[in-house]
């Protein structure tokens, strides 16, 4: 099983009570984090609390209630309005590292290690500001 290929990943990372509590975790630091909550227009974080636990319930080949609700991902148009510059993506990468650290009594290692792969990969991809270039 790799990433591309996902299938069983949702069930072998331990299905919806696995990505409600990542996510979950994850949108309780943005809550209260000075970089990351600025990037959240609005006013309540659930909608984007779910959004975030349907793709990645869907990415690793769960429901497919993303893509029915919202079409293609299109991850990088969705996120061009938003100022992602490397501080951010590497606060996001921080506060997706906590939740999963919270997380780790129920991974396998090499399950944990993919996730974090594929999270790293996605962190980097939504990067919209060039430090060099943009102001």
């Amino acid at each position: 099983m790799t990433a591309t290929d996902p299938t069983g990943w949702y069930e072998r990372l331990g299905g919806a009570p696995f990505f409600a509590a990542l996510v979950g975790g994850f949108y309780d630091r943005v809550a209260e984090d000075d970089i990351l909550r600025p990037l959240y227009p609005e006013e309540d974080l659930e909608p984007a609390e779910r959004r975030l636990r349907m793709f990645l319930e869907q990415y690793w080949g769960g429901p497919k209630t993303y893509s029915e609700e919202r079409g293609h991902p299109r991850l990088r148009m969705r996120h061009a309005p938003f100022h992602i510059d490397l501080a951010a993506r590497d606060r996001w990468l921080e506060l997706m590292s906590a939740s999963l650290a919270d997380c780790d009594d129920t991974l396998e290692p090499e399950d944990r290690d993919e996730l974090w792969r594929y999270l790293v990969s996605a962190a980097d991809a939504m990067v919209n500001v060039n430090p060099y270039i943009d102001q």
